[in-house]
């Protein structure tokens, strides 16, 4: 893999800001040089990494193993797991309808809690620590394709309600909660895998439709909220929220008080590669207040991220206590859900899913 160039502020501590995705089912070269060299601080696992749960667990093993055996902090092994087709781990992982299905049910909040609380479970005996969800989006109107069947619905105070239901049910088994997409993508037309959507909601819609549901998942102690790749004129006329200052900072961390970590959206998306780059994205995402800097397939990018932020601290452009400030976050965060617990044991993955891995 490419060498970073040398300068006096260390890698390891930027490596932690990073979660990056695998080309593969297996510990590949590169993962394992980004977590011994450059002290990566998390992993996401989609399709392509999975195969069963006796093959995810043993993944997960390798992965802690590789960090421990280098000296490095556990990692954040991420995954989206919502439920319906937005579910990377499939059968014999025990499906779930999705949120728009549990919100229709005749007990929402029971369907709602037995999805956090078995998914959470299953999780955690694979190894498998951060779930990308809850979706806390509140639908307005016709909704954007990829988003289908991943909202709650278009009341606040019911997405609220089973948002926080959900983070309550994942973190109580110890999986991470991830809400998502902030300040929310209920309204957009387009899908930013591919473009940037701008959302013209004034400040009373999105007090009191688009927040409720995120402020709910704050006072639950929600462990991560992901930002969206969506222009909102009425917070930022200039960048996604991914990018803006005003909305990571102003609005998310001194306005509605959350202290916990906020983690970008896939950085490779069109709607931020198009136009700044996943490397430009990624700096900039930093510098406006994201604590993890998600990038989920070019390993390249990664690491041409890790040089350009090392460089501008550095270069004192950007403060070394920014730097400081996520990773006391990140810190903080595996110290409560990664640091102690049970080694993953792959007799009880057998026991539990029995002839389904046969």
């Amino acid at each position: 893999m490419k060498e970073l160039r040398s300068s006096p502020w260390p890698t390891d501590e930027i490596g932690q800001l990073f979660m990056a995705g695998m080309p593969g089912p297996r510990l590949d070269e590169g993962a394992l040089s980004l977590i011994r060299d450059f002290n990566l601080g998390g992993v996401i696992l989609f399709a392509r990494n999975i195969e069963d749960p006796l093959q995810v667990a043993r993944l997960c093993l390798d992965l802690q193993e590789c960090a421990a055996v280098c000296g490095r902090p556990p990692l954040f092994l991420a995954v989206d797991q919502e439920g319906g087709r937005v579910a990377r781990l499939r059968e014999p992982f025990t499906p779930f309808p999705g949120n728009s299905v549990i919100a229709m049910d005749e007990h929402p909040v029971e369907k709602a809690l037995e999805f956090g609380s078995i998914t959470a479970r299953e999780m955690k005996l694979v190894g498998l620590n951060m779930n990308l969800a809850p979706v806390v989006d509140v639908r307005r109107g016709e909704i954007e394709k990829h988003l289908a069947g991943r909202s709650f619905g278009m009341d606040p105070q019911q997405v609220a309600l089973l948002g926080r239901t959900v983070v309550k049910a994942l973190q109580g088994n110890g999986v991470m909660a991830v809400a998502k997409h902030f300040p929310g993508l209920g309204r957009t037309s387009l899908d930013p895998h591919h473009h940037l959507p701008r959302i013209d909601v004034d400040r009373d819609e999105m007090e009191g439709v688009n927040l409720p549901p995120f402020r709910a998942a704050i006072e639950e102690g929600v462990s991560g909220i992901m930002s969206s790749h969506a222009v909102y004129p009425a917070l930022d006329g200039d960048r996604p929220a991914t990018l803006s200052p005003r909305v990571l900072r102003s609005l998310l961390r001194e306005e509605m008080g959350f202290n916990g970590l906020v983690i970008t959206d896939d950085l490779e998306m069109g709607a931020i590669s198009k136009q700044w780059s996943v490397v430009e994205g990624a700096v900039s995402a930093f510098e406006a207040g994201a604590d993890i800097l998600l990038i989920c397939k070019e390993q390249k990018n990664v690491l041409e991220a890790m040089e350009r932020i090392r460089d501008g601290v550095a270069e004192r452009a950007i403060p070394l206590r920014r730097v400081q400030e996520s990773c006391d976050r990140i810190r903080e965060a595996k110290g409560r859900f990664l640091l102690g617990g049970k080694k993953v044991s792959l007799r009880a993955v057998k026991e539990y899913f029995g002839e389904a891995l046969a």
